[in-house]
C-alpha cells in the first residue's frame, strides 16, 4: 500500500491563513502597527530571485510588510554589515532574512555576518545565540529555523495520537484550541510562554516521544536544527551523514526520517522502514530530457520506491519548500507579536535611584555629582522608547524623534498637570523644585508612570544673578552641568536662525535701496544655465502677490517691482537680534557705521535669546510642517505702504527650518531618582509665554499611558506663567490640565504681608528667619488670590508649601489651613529639597486625588473679542486692576494689527513677575490701580500679541557680582565648579 502523501501547499496555505488573522488581530490592538520583514539579498541569481519572490508574495497575502533590499554582487563586508544595522535599528521591521551569493567578489565572513543579524530579528533562526537557545530547549524567545520548523509541521499533520511530553516531576497540562497537550521539558518545569510556544510547535499529530528518528544531514540550517526539535520532543534521535557506517541499517530502524543532505535520491525506498515517516527536504536538479529545461527537481529520497515502504512521505516539488516559507512568514509573525507585546504603551519596566540623604544638605553639584545617572538609552528603554527613536549625545542626554507621536496616536493620553506659583520673591520658591520633587515621588516613590516636561534654561541667568534651574537639593535634573550649559544646542540653533533673519532683514533695505528694479530683480532670480527660474519659495511670494507665472521672463515691469521690491520701513522693524548672555549694553545700539555700509544706519537693540520669537515657535508648535508655517508667517516689519513682511516674504523661512531641524525634537534626560524628564524650550515668562514645549508634552502624555502623569512647569506666578499656560499653550496644543499645583513658601508670603525688601545674596531679615504669623497671615491674601486665579479655568487647585528649614510647625500649618479655606482642592507641606521625592510623597497622593476630581476647563476670553477688551479680561480678572490704559504707541498697534488681520490672536502680557500690578514694589494683592499698555509686539508665527506693560528691559544685566566669579574647570578632573 503506497504511502500518505503529506501535502506542504495545503497545510502552508492553512498557516499563512491562522497568520493572516493574527495579523488582523495585531492591527486591532494598534490600527497603525503592521509586521515588517526585510530581505537582504547580495547579489541577483535566478534561483535566489524566485525563492525571495514567493516569500514577498507570501507576506503581501498575509499582511506583512515586506521591503526587499539589493546590495550588488560587488558589495563588501563592510557595505552588508552596515545595511544590516540599519534593519536591526529600524523598529518596523521585525524580521530579517539575509542571502548571500556563492559567487561574492570581496570575501565575506558568512558566520560574522549572520551573527550580525540582531537575535530578536532573526526569523531564519541561524544565529548563535538562537541556535543555542533551541540546542538548550530554550524557546522563551528564540526563533526555529524554517525548514525543521516546517518539518515539525508536517509531522504533526500525519494525525496519529496526542504529542506526550512526559515531566519526571509534575505534569502540566493546557487546553488549546485543537488539543490537550501534556507539556515538558525533562527535570525542569517550562513557563507559560514557552508551554505556548511547544503546543504552537508540536500541537496534535505523530507521537513523537519515545520513537526513534533519524536525521540525514548536519547543517546549520536543516539538519543539527531539526536534532534538537526531535530530541526536545523525547525522540531518540540518529543523526546521520554521507560518511555513516551502514546508513541503510540506521535508516531501516526509523520511525521518522528528515532528510537533508542535499544528495539526489540517495536514500534508496528498500532502506526505509515500514510505515515510516518521511520527510524529504532536498531539492537537487537531474538531468532529463523530457522537460524543456533539460532537468527537473527530485529530493534527496528516492520518491517511487519510497512512497511503497513509508507510511507518510513529503513530495519533491510542493512539500517542504512551501512550508520553509510558511514557517518564516510564522516566525516574522511571532516576532512582531513580541514587540507588541514589550512595547505596550505605558507599561513601564524602569528602575529607581535609592538617594543616599546627607544633613546638613550639601550643594547642588555636590549632590548631583553623587549621583551617578542611569545611561539614557537604558532610560530610554524603560519608557517605551525605540533605539531609532532616540539620537544619544554623549552617555546622559538625547532627542528624541517626533515619529513617536504617530506609533502612539492611538494611546490614551495620562493625567496632565501643570506647576505655578504665587507671586515669587527675587530669590525664587522652589517651582522647578516642586516640579521634580513631585515627579520624584509619584515615579519613585508610588511606582506610577510619571514625566517631567521643563524648560532648557538660558546661560544669561546662569551666568547672571540666578544661577542654574535644574532644581535643587535632592529633586534636581542631572547632569546639572549639562542641563545648564549648552544642553544640546537647541538655545544655539535659535540664535543662528534669529539672526540670520536679522541679517536679511538689514542686507534687505541695504540693496534695495542701492540698486534699481530691474538690477535687484536680476540679484534675485540670477542667470543659470542661460536661463532664469525662480526658486520655491520665490513662487511662494509671486502665488503671494497674486502673480500666477513661473517663468521670470514673463514677468511685467510693474510686476517686476512688487516682486523684487519689500520696501520695508526702516523705522518699523521690529526684529532684533539676540544673543544668550545678560548684556545691559546691548539693549540699544546703533548698527551700520562701517563705510561698506554707505550711511545706512539705523538704531537697533538686542534681546536674550530666550525672548527671540523662534523661541516661542519651538514652544509652541506641533509638527515640523507646522514649525515651518510658523516660522514663514512671523512678522519683521511693515512696508512702507502698511503691508506686514515676513520671513517667507524675505525668502528665509526655509533656511530657518533647516536650522530648527534638530531643536524641534525634545530633549531626554532624568532626575536624581531616575524618572524621565523632557528638557525642551525656554521662554521666559515674564517677555514671553513663559512655558516648555507642547511637543514634549504630548510625547509625554502618551508614554506615560492612562494611569501615568505628566508634570508641567510654568514660570514665575499663577498670573504670569500659568494664564499663558491656559489662554496660549493650551489653545494650541489641545491638552486640557487635570490638577494645577501652586508653590508657596513662607518666606513669599511674609515679604507679601510686609515684610522688608528682599535681595538677592544679601542675608535675610529676621522677620524671614523667625517666626511671625501675623506678617504670615496678611501675606497669604497672595496666595488666596492666586488660587482664585487658577480657579477661574475651572481646574483642581493642589497647593504645595515649599517648607524652609527656617519656617515652624504653626507657619507651615497656618498656610496650609489658609489655603484650604480659600477652597484649595489640598494644601501640604513639602520638604523635598532635603528628601527628595519622599519629602512630596503626600504632595504626590493630594494630586493623585485632585487628579479624579471633575475638571471643567474653560479658557478666560474668547479670542474674537478685540485687542482691548482681552488685555482687559486679563487685567481686571487676573491681576485685580480696575481697566487698563492704552498709550498712543499701544493703540495704534491695536489699530494696525485689526487692519493686518491680527486681532484675533491669544494676548501674551509683558510685566513685571514681582507683582500681580505692573508696579514691581507693590506686594501682596494690590488695588484700585490701571494697567498702562506701553506698546503692543506681533508675534505671529508663534500667534500672540505681546502687549508691553511698563519698562520691560528685554535682554538682562550682569549685577556687580556675577555668578560667574564662582565658575571654573578643574583641568585635572575635567569638572565643572560653582555651578550653583
Amino acid at each position: 500500500m503506497s504511502a500518505q502523501i503529506i501535502s506542504g501547499k495545503e497545510v502552508s496555505a492553512e498557516v499563512r491563513e491562522r497568520l493572516k488573522k493574527d495579523v488582523e488581530q495585531m492591527k486591532l490592538q494598534d490600527p497603525n502597527f503592521r509586521p515588517g520583514l526585510v530581505v537582504l539579498q547580495v547579489g541577483d541569481r535566478d534561483d535566489s530571485n524566485l525563492y525571495i519572490s514567493m516569500k514577498l508574495k507570501a507576506a503581501a497575502e498575509i499582511g506583512i510588510n515586506a521591503t526587499h533590499m539589493r546590495l550588488p554582487k560587488t558589495a563588501t563586508e563592510e557595505e552588508v554589515l552596515h545595511s544590516i544595522t540599519e534593519v536591526n535599528e529600524n523598529s518596523s521591521f521585525h524580521g530579517l532574512i539575509v542571502q548571500l551569493p556563492l559567487d561574492s567578489i570581496h570575501e565575506i565572513d558568512t558566520e560574522k555576518v549572520t551573527n550580525a543579524v540582531a537575535p530578536e530579528k532573526d526569523v531564519d533562526g541561524l544565529t548563535s545565540i538562537n541556535a543555542g537557545k533551541l540546542s538548550r530547549g530554550d524557546l522563551r524567545d528564540c526563533f526555529i529555523p524554517c525548514t525543521p520548523s516546517g518539518c515539525m509541521e508536517l509531522i504533526r499533520q500525519t494525525g496519529n495520537a496526542t504529542t506526550n511530553r512526559p515531566d519526571t516531576s509534575v505534569a502540566k497540562y493546557k487546553t488549546k484550541q485543537r488539543n490537550v497537550c501534556t507539556v515538558i521539558m525533562y527535570d525542569k518545569e517550562l513557563d507559560e510562554d514557552s508551554i505556548n510556544r511547544w503546543m504552537d510547535l508540536f500541537p496534535a499529530g505523530v507521537s513523537v516521544a519515545g520513537k526513534r528518528a533519524v536525521v540525514i544531514g548536519r547543517s546549520k540550517i536543516v539538519g543539527a536544527p531539526m536534532h534538537d526539535l526531535l530530541l526536545w520532543n523525547n525522540a531518540t534521535v540518529t543523526t546521520c551523514h554521507s560518511k555513516t557506517a551502514d546508513l541503510p541499517g540506521e535508516v531501516s530502524r526509523a520511525d521518522i526520517l528528515v532528510v537533508g543532505i542535499g544528495k539526489a535520491e540517495m536514500v534508496k525506498g528498500e532502506w526505509i522502514k515500514k510505515g515510516a515517516v518521511v520527510i524529504d527536504c532536498g531539492i537537487n536538479h537531474i538531468p532529463d530530457e523530457t522537460k524543456a529545461s533539460g532537468k527537473r527537481v527530485v529530493g534527496d529520497v528516492h520518491f517511487a520506491s519510497a512512497k511503497e515502504q513509508a507510511g507518510f512521505i513529503t513530495p519533491v516539488p510542493g512539500g517542504v519548500g512551501p512550508m520553509t516559507v510558511a514557517m518564516l512568514m510564522s516566525n516574522t509573525v511571532l516576532s512582531a507579536k513580541r514587540f507588541l507585546e514589550s512595547h505596550q504603551p505605558g507599561k513601564w519596566s524602569i528602575s529607581y535611584t535609592k538617594l543616599d540623604l546627607q544633613k546638613p544638605v550639601p550643594s547642588d553639584i555636590v549632590i548631583s555629582r553623587s549621583c551617578v545617572p542611569k545611561p539614557i538609552d537604558r532610560l530610554a528603554r524603560e519608557v517605551g522608547l525605540l533605539s531609532d527613536e532616540v539620537e544619544l549625545y554623549g552617555k546622559t542626554k538625547a532627542k528624541v524623534q517626533l515619529k513617536i507621536i504617530k506609533r502612539l496616536e492611538a494611546q490614551p493620553d495620562g493625567k496632565y498637570v501643570v506647576v505655578t506659583g504665587i507671586t515669587p520673591t527675587p530669590l525664587g520658591e522652589g517651582k522647578s523644585t516642586t516640579t521634580i520633587g513631585l515627579v520624584q515621588a509619584l515615579g519613585a516613590h508610588m511606582k506610577l508612570n510619571v514625566f517631567a516636561c521643563v524648560r532648557q534654561p538660558s546661560q544669561g541667568p546662569t551666568f547672571g544673578i540666578k544661577g542654574g534651574a535644574a532644581g535643587g537639593g535632592y529633586s534636581q535634573v542631572i547632569p546639572m552641568e549639562e542641563f545648564n550649559l549648552h544642553l544640546t544646542g537647541d538655545i544655539h540653533a535659535i540664535t543662528a536662525a534669529n539672526n540670520l533673519v536679522a541679517a536679511a532683514v538689514d542686507a534687505r533695505i541695504f540693496h534695495e535701496a542701492t540698486q534699481s528694479d530691474k538690477a535687484l530683480f536680476n540679484r534675485l532670480v540670477p542667470l543659470s544655465g542661460g536661463q532664469r527660474t525662480f526658486s520655491p519659495i520665490q513662487i511662494n511670494r509671486l502665488k503671494k502677490l497674486g502673480i500666477e507665472k513661473t517663468d521670470p521672463s514673463t514677468l511685467t515691469e510693474e510686476e517686476i517691482t512688487r516682486f523684487a521690491r519689500l520696501d520695508m520701513d526702516p523705522s518699523s522693524v521690529t526684529w532684533q537680534r539676540v544673543l544668550d548672555t545678560n548684556d545691559r549694553f546691548l539693549r540699544k545700539i546703533t548698527i551700520g557705521q562701517s563705510p561698506t555700509e554707505k550711511g545706512y544706519t539705523r538704531e537697533a537693540q538686542f534681546d536674550i535669546t530666550v525672548a527671540s520669537e523662534i523661541m516661542a515657535v519651538l514652544a509652541l508648535t506641533s509638527s515640523l510642517e507646522d514649525m515651518r508655517q510658523r516660522l514663514a508667517k512671523m512678522v519683521v516689519a511693515t512696508s512702507r505702504g502698511g503691508v506686514p513682511i515676513t520671513t517667507e516674504d524675505l525668502g528665509v523661512s526655509g533656511a530657518l527650518t533647516v536650522l530648527m531641524r534638530d531643536a524641534i525634537k525634545p530633549n531626554l534626560m532624568q532626575t536624581l531618582e531616575g524618572t524621565p524628564v523632557f528638557v525642551h524650550a525656554g521662554p521666559f515668562a515674564n517677555i514671553a509665554h513663559g512655558n516648555s514645549s507642547i511637543l514634549a508634552d504630548i510625547m509625554a502624555l502618551k508614554l506615560v499611558g492612562p494611569e501615568g502623569f505628566v508634570v508641567t512647569e510654568a514660570g514665575f506666578g499663577a498670573d504670569i506663567g500659568m494664564e499663558k499656560f491656559f489662554n496660549i499653550k493650551c489653545r494650541y496644543s489641545g491638552l486640557r490640565p487635570h490638577v494645577v499645583v501652586l508653590v508657596a513658601t513662607v518666606r513669599a508670603l511674609k515679604m507679601h504681608g510686609g515684610g522688608p525688601t528682599l535681595t538677592a545674596g544679601m542675608t535675610l531679615p529676621k522677620e524671614y528667619t523667625e517666626e511671625n504669623l501675623e506678617l504670615l497671615e496678611k501675606g497669604c491674601s497672595n496666595m488666596t488670590k492666586q488660587i482664585e486665579n487658577a480657579q477661574l479655568f475651572g481646574v483642581p487647585v493642589v497647593v504645595a508649601v515649599n517648607a524652609f528649614k527656617t519656617d515652624t510647625e504653626a507657619e507651615l500649618d497656618l498656610v496650609c489651613s489658609m489655603a484650604k479655606a480659600a477652597k484649595a482642592f489640598d494644601a501640604v507641606r513639602c520638604s523635598h529639597w532635603a528628601e527628595g521625592g519622599a519629602g512630596a510623597l503626600a504632595l504626590g497622593q493630594a494630586v493623585q486625588r485632585a487628579s479624579e476630581a471633575p475638571s471643567k476647563f474653560k479658557f478666560l476670553y474668547d479670542l474674537e473679542l478685540p485687542i482691548a477688551d482681552k488685555i482687559r479680561i486679563i487685567a481686571q480678572k487676573i491681576y485685580g486692576a480696575d481697566d487698563i490704559e492704552l498709550l498712543p504707541e499701544a493703540q495704534h498697534k491695536v489699530e494696525l494689527y485689526t487692519k493686518q488681520g491680527f486681532s484675533n490672536l491669544p494676548i501674551c502680557m509683558a510685566k513685571t513677575h514681582l507683582s500681580l500690578s505692573h508696579e514691581a514694589d507693590k506686594k501682596g494683592v494690590p488695588t484700585g490701580f490701571i494697567v498702562p499698555i506701553r506698546d503692543i509686539r506681533a508675534s505671529v508665527g508663534s500667534g500672540f500679541l505681546f502687549p508691553l506693560v511698563g519698562t520691560m528691559p528685554t535682554i538682562p544685566g550682569l549685577p556687580t557680582r556675577p555668578c560667574f566669579y564662582d565658575i571654573d574647570l578643574d583641568p585635572e578632573t575635567e569638572q565643572v565648579n560653582g555651578l550653583f
